[in-house]
């Protein structure tokens, strides 16, 4: 069953806890020429879908094409994570580009490891963008309906990630696009709904009990506990562990377990 589309499976079934799924992602394949960025063999093992850094904000063809090898090996749907170019702020740093550049740099990064993946024998499954760029994405009209445009005008069977109720869920929606909300397990935030900034104290959770409270209490309550304490609604069909946080192959298998021990199935949005 199909259920990343809007009107999900947890939409249509609130209160049967042991009937509730989601999907757990990770943003992986970010090493860079001889620098390490993580353990994506480690983190396969624990995820359903995975978000493959595609050479601008980290990767090298290399790392492309080993991160698609390792995600096919273990039975991950794998997806672009394009993002703006900058190695330097790993992507990190808002760019004031045009919509029809970032347009641009989103098809150019979709289809270099969509070249990869088909001579690895797989194919995408879904774009998720990066850093500034998601978020930017999920507040400006123009830059959403740049990313949305691109991957519609690259493969329109391919499904978009982004935040809940944001602008670039929007945009995928009205192009018809398949769209996934996406909330995150080892991130704060804010009272608004929007993740806490990178550089204020515990804007990551890097203990595994706490990123496990947190990824249950969203898919079985619908609920996330802002910085302030407040209580916030947040409805979500895949839930993140950024694959550059500490541990973050821990942090995975702690999610996992903690969701499946609450009766929660753990599987990819293509089931």
């Amino acid at each position: 069953m199909s259920w990343g589309w809007p009107g999900s499976y947890l939409q249509k079934n609130p209160t049967t806890t042991s009937a509730l799924r989601v999907d757990l992602n990770a943003d992986i394949g970010e090493s860079f020429g001889l620098y390490q960025m993580g353990n994506d063999e480690l983190l396969l093992r624990s995820i359903t879908s995975g978000s493959i850094a595609c050479g601008f904000h980290a990767g090298d063809p290399s790392v492309m094409r080993t991160t698609v090898r390792l995600a096919a090996r273990a039975g991950v749907a794998i997806g672009a994570h394009p993002g703006f170019p900058d190695l330097v702020g790993f992507g990190r740093r808002e760019i004031n580009a045009e919509p029809q550049e970032i347009f641009d740099f989103v098809l150019y990064q979709i289809g270099a490891l969509s070249a990869v993946a088909k001579a690895e024998g797989v194919r995408l499954h879904h774009v998720k963008p990066h850093g500034a760029l998601y978020n930017m994405s999920a507040r400006r009209k123009e830059v959403a309906e740049a990313i949305a445009r691109a991957v519609a005008s690259f493969d329109d069977t391919l499904m978009l990630v982004g935040l809940p109720e944001s602008e670039l869920i929007a945009a995928g929606s009205r192009l018809g696009l398949r769209v996934a909300r996406e909330a995150f397990a080892d991130r704060s935030y804010e009272p608004d709904g929007t993740l806490t900034p990178r550089h204020l104290a515990d804007s990551v959770l890097s203990e595994p009990g706490r990123a496990a409270e947190r990824a249950v209490r969203i898919v079985r309550d619908r609920k996330v506990v802002a910085r302030d304490g407040s209580s916030i609604p947040i409805q979500a069909d895949t839930l993140c562990i950024h694959g550059d946080t500490p541990d973050a192959a821990g942090l995975a298998a702690a999610v996992k377990l903690g969701l499946e021990q609450a009766g929660i199935t753990v599987t990819g949005l293509t089931q």
